[in-house]
């Protein structure tokens, strides 16, 4: 890896594209102690809902995510920023690529699940205005570890409230 970014100016979110998919696996694997495989990411990516990202900088992939778009929410599948380029403004870069992809009458919240003892990406989603909302008892397949289900909502504007009519909205899956 090269010199850090300085702002998140500096880094480029794009879309993820198959010459990525090393960068992608060998930032899985630093981040995870059970990283996805080559295989999980090409099968999720192949379906039709599921959108990958990557954050560049000077010419490297540096982080990444992994989503489905939901009816009424954006569902963030994998996450992570190489461990050289954290606190460094990229997982907010990419954070703010999904939070642009929000309204409030549309897809309104971006939901995603947190490993009980992810203590770093939690305090980093709280700080973005995430919140806990439930917890999910065994939820992984590779332990027994719970995980936290955190989401985030978008904010309606004046202009865009419906003055009598409530919004439905179904719960998180």
């Amino acid at each position: 890896m090269s010199k850090s970014p300085d702002t998140k100016q500096s880094v480029h979110i794009r879309w993820l594209i198959r010459r990525d998919l090393q960068a992608v696996l060998d930032i899985e694997s630093a981040s995870f102690e059970y990283p996805w495989t080559e295989e999980e990411f090409i099968n999720c990516l192949r379906q039709r809902d599921c959108i990958g990202m990557v954050a560049e900088y000077a010419e490297q992939v540096v982080g990444f995510m992994v989503y489905e778009l939901q009816p009424t929410s954006i569902h963030v599948l994998s996450f992570a920023v190489h461990p050289e380029f954290r606190r460094k403004s990229v997982g907010s870069a990419l954070m703010d690529k999904l939070f642009s992809k929000l309204a409030y009458q549309r897809r309104s919240r971006i939901q995603l699940e947190v490993r009980e003892t992810n203590l770093p990406a939690q305090l980093f989603l709280k700080q973005l205005g995430f919140r806990a909302t439930g917890v999910l008892r065994s939820f992984y397949e590779d332990s027994t570890e719970d995980a936290f289900l955190m989401q985030f909502r978008a904010e309606a504007s004046q202009s865009e409230r419906m003055p009598a009519e409530p919004i439905h909205r179904d719960k998180a899956s």
